[in-house]
């Protein structure tokens, strides 16, 4: 009896599961953009449907090609890595540059990579700066880093040390290792920021705890000038900002 009410909840489910995806596909053909592109990220993950990156495409290109930014955006990312579609980096940013007009954040970061690295687009660290700040304005920490790296750097915009810092911290304070690894160098050397060795060890310790490398080796270089009470202190503030950031 157990065994047969098992098996009648998971056939309703089933049955459940496969009504929505006709009435999303009805919608969708029906012009819902809504409906389209939540079509396009089953059919990407294999939500209720088997996993297939040309009917994806297909869906994606239908609602980006009506404006819904998420889809253009998703439409680059499937340009960008050849699922479902020809790689063409130059396609990719031509729908990356249509949802960052709208403000999406991810394809305002990811047109800054790529104008960065000239994937589909000449060289331009001008331009890489200016999509790396529209998305780290809005709080995307990969944006926020590569927005310090770029002021350390000197790259497209003039070298600052205490603007890296700020844009350090913003990324570091989200749990970004990077940044966090960074920030311990510009504590470490006193660039942007007081030298602080205390500093630097707290944030190379919450870096190496996410298994960044090189704060791991930094932090043990440190700690061999270091007296013990400032040790324990780094540790304890250490404590301190992992309590305050895992509520």
């Amino acid at each position: 009896m157990r065994l047969f009410t098992i098996l009648l909840l998971l056939s309703s489910a089933l049955f459940c599961s496969c009504a929505k995806i006709d009435d999303l596909r009805k919608n969708a053909e029906q012009g819902d953009a809504d409906a389209q592109y939540s079509l396009g990220v089953r059919y990407y993950y294999g939500y209720g449907v088997p996993e297939d990156d040309v009917e994806a495409v297909k869906w994606y290109r239908k609602a980006a090609e009506q404006g819904y930014a998420n889809a253009e955006y998703k439409l680059g990312v499937m340009y960008d890595t050849g699922k479902g579609v020809p790689e063409d980096f130059a396609e990719a940013v031509k729908w990356y540059r249509k949802a960052a007009a709208q403000g999406d954040i991810s394809a305002q970061y990811s047109l800054g990579v790529r104008y960065y690295y000239g994937y589909g687009v000449p060289e331009d660290d001008v331009e890489a700066v200016k999509w790396y700040r529209k998305a780290a304005e809005q709080g995307y920490a990969d944006a926020e880093y590569s927005l310090g790296v770029m002021y350390a750097n000197g790259q497209g915009v003039a070298e600052d040390d205490a603007e890296a810092v700020k844009w350090y911290r913003k990324a570091a304070e989200q749990g970004y290792a990077k940044a966090q690894s960074n920030l311990g160098i510009m504590y470490d050397f006193g660039d942007g920021v007081a030298e602080d060795d205390v500093a630097a060890y707290m944030w190379w310790n919450l870096a190496a705890a996410q298994g960044h490398e090189g704060a791991k080796k930094a932090k043990g270089m440190l700690s061999e000038k270091m007296p013990r009470e400032q040790i324990a202190e780094a540790q304890k503030l250490s404590r301190e900002w992992l309590a305050k950031h895992s509520k």
